[in-house]
């Protein structure tokens, strides 16, 4: 079970990104910069984040037969991103409307597309690809049933990591086999209840970790990380960048991060590293196209 390093399970989109002053209020215009088009999508991002460290990277999506699935599809293999996983066809390719405001914060809008249609019975039909990765990584912007299959299908020795993103309850079932859980400040607030987010970070995870995963992150922006699992909390700082625009660098970390795991790095080391990462990619714009290499990585 050597073939890849992390098979990545998720969504690929393309993103169409508009700078503006300000985000606008319900029932309010505003005029933004000229449209960018990005190859993006959680899961896209992830692979394409992880091969460009140097990890030996496979995908498991689905795009549409149209201009922004080849957009997808050029970016990955530039990447160096094994695409025998991608599907095609189904439905349009998935898009992601993205406003980025001038301190490099985001907000984002995702319409599926062909991600609605990646289905529990294309994992059984790559289950020969979920066998030969040390780590599987997946996201929720692909149906939940899809990846409760894959927890399903993952090989006795592999470790599973899940950015719960966009956040919904989730089974027992998938938050066993996590090892970590990664969210975010408001992804914890949806899988734990508002009510149980008061407290610090570490009140959350050790919360989280309550709730069935092996081991959890707290991703909490340019002040780092925090690393819990059965032998306690770990803060993890970040590196001060100049921010220049935040979109991927989620999905930067969990790479970084579930590719040291599998590399046989312990939890608060990977996150240290995967800090790093992500802390570079928010000096570029974009998202796949600001993702390092290890040796810009290091160099930070």
């Amino acid at each position: 079970m050597d073939d890849y390093d992390l098979l990545v399970v998720g969504s690929a989109n393309a993103d169409l990104v508009i700078d503006v002053e300000r985000r606008p209020a319900a029932g309010e215009t505003v005029l933004g910069g000229d449209l960018a088009v990005h190859p993006g999508g959680k899961g896209a991002n992830q692979a394409v984040a992880a091969a460009r460290l140097g990890a030996r990277t496979a995908l498991l999506a689905r795009v549409g037969e149209d201009g922004h699935g080849r957009l997808l599809l050029d970016s990955l293999r530039a990447a160096g991103v094994d695409t025998a996983g991608v599907l095609a066809g189904g439905a349009p390719t998935g898009v992601a409307l993205i406003t980025v405001d001038p301190s490099g914060d985001n907000s984002i809008v995702v319409s599926p597309g062909a991600n609605g249609r990646l289905t529990p019975g294309d994992v059984r039909d790559s289950a020969a690809l979920v066998g030969a990765s040390r780590v599987v990584s997946a996201q929720l912007e692909i149906p939940l049933e899809t990846v409760v299959e894959v927890v399903r299908n993952l090989a006795p020795d592999s470790r599973f990591v899940l950015n719960p993103s966009p956040p919904r309850p989730l089974p027992a079932e998938v938050l066993a086999a996590c090892d970590p859980l990664i969210v975010n400040e408001h992804e914890a607030r949806v899988i734990l209840g508002a009510d149980r987010t008061g407290g610090e970070p570490e009140d959350w995870a050790r919360l989280l970790l309550a709730e069935g995963p092996r081991s959890v992150v707290v991703t909490l922006g340019g002040e780092g990380a925090l690393v819990c699992d059965g032998s306690g909390a770990v803060r993890v700082p970040s590196v001060k960048v100049a921010a220049v625009d935040t979109t991927g660098a989620g999905d930067a970390f969990t790479a970084a991060l579930a590719w040291k795991l599998g590399a046989g790095a312990d939890l608060p080391a990977a996150a240290a590293y995967a800090a790093r990462v992500g802390a570079a990619a928010v000096t570029r714009r974009g998202a796949q196209e600001s993702y390092p290499t290890a040796a810009e990585v290091e160099a930070l």
